[in-house]
């Protein structure tokens, strides 16, 4: 990235309080592996409730576990849950776009109307029934986030590949007598990148939230392990006594997610030629 290009990010808000908001996450992350205030398993029952104070910044839950600490490792299994499920839905979309898109015929046609009719299964409802048959736990729901990913990719590939096939260097790779298979390697798939990685940041966002949700329902991350989704789950029953264990969970689900959506409106704004000309 060249500085003028440097320049123009940062000048970019939505991409700087994204960007900020998202290396939080990522660094919150990254220094639960290494460290935390305290172990985020320990229980300590005649310490529960307690308020911000003797080495808990943040003050401890309903059976004495540190705040703090479970924030910091929930943060990583939001990351984990995302990158994975994320992942799958764009390796396995993209694939299935870019061979819609270079096959057309009843190829393009199986495959589009195979993802509306996924469509029809809103995520959270299908993660729900992939956990309700096979069970519930962390890796059910990677794969059923990672699942409803694929035709969204899918569309969203084939769409924009679409657009690239009707290009004046994709007729000059014709007349050079490449093949449909290479085109789409070597020039379609390098100019529809920038759209995959918006989406992906965007999807990104929606996967955190479909963990979390999950979680609250307890079909996600199961006990002891951290996550955002159950530690309000546990919350609400004492929302009059200790509501700050609800905020603290929920200002961490809502912050991740908002710092995605700017990042990803940033990045759509920065690598669109034709919006960059505009600002």
């Amino acid at each position: 990235m060249t500085r003028t290009q440097l320049t123009r990010a940062f000048e970019h808000r939505s991409f700087t309080v994204g960007a900020v908001l998202t290396s939080m996450l990522i660094l919150a992350a990254l220094l639960s592996f290494v460290w935390t205030p305290w172990s985020p398993y320990d229980i300590d029952v005649p310490n529960k409730l307690k308020g911000p104070g003797d080495g808990h910044w943040l003050g401890t839950d309903s059976i004495g576990r540190d705040v703090a600490s479970l924030l910091l490792v929930g943060a990583r299994n939001s990351i984990v849950v995302g990158v994975i499920a994320v992942g799958i839905g764009l390796i396995v979309g993209t694939a299935l776009g870019l061979l819609a898109s270079a096959r057309r015929g009843w190829i393009e046609e199986t495959i589009m109307r195979l993802a509306d009719f996924s469509f029809a299964f809103p995520a959270i409802l299908s993660a729900i029934m992939m956990t309700a048959v096979f069970g519930p736990g962390i890796v059910n729901s990677i794969i059923a986030i990672g699942i409803h990913n694929i035709p969204t990719f899918a569309r969203v590939t084939r769409a924009s590949a679409n657009a690239t096939w009707s290009r004046e260097f994709i007729t000059a790779a014709r007349a050079c007598g490449k093949g449909p298979w290479r085109i789409t390697i070597e020039h379609v798939l390098p100019n529809i990148l920038s759209v995959l990685i918006v989406q992906a940041t965007i999807q990104f966002a929606l996967a955190i939230l479909a963990e979390a949700a999950l979680s609250y329902l307890g079909l996600g991350t199961q006990p002891p392990q951290p996550s955002w989704g159950r530690m309000l789950s546990e919350a609400q029953t004492l929302l009059f006594q200790a509501p700050m264990l609800a905020v603290y969970p929920g200002m961490a689900i809502a912050l991740a997610v908002l710092g995605l959506n700017l990042l990803g409106d940033g990045l759509r704004d920065l690598l669109d030629p034709r919006l960059a000309r505009k600002r």
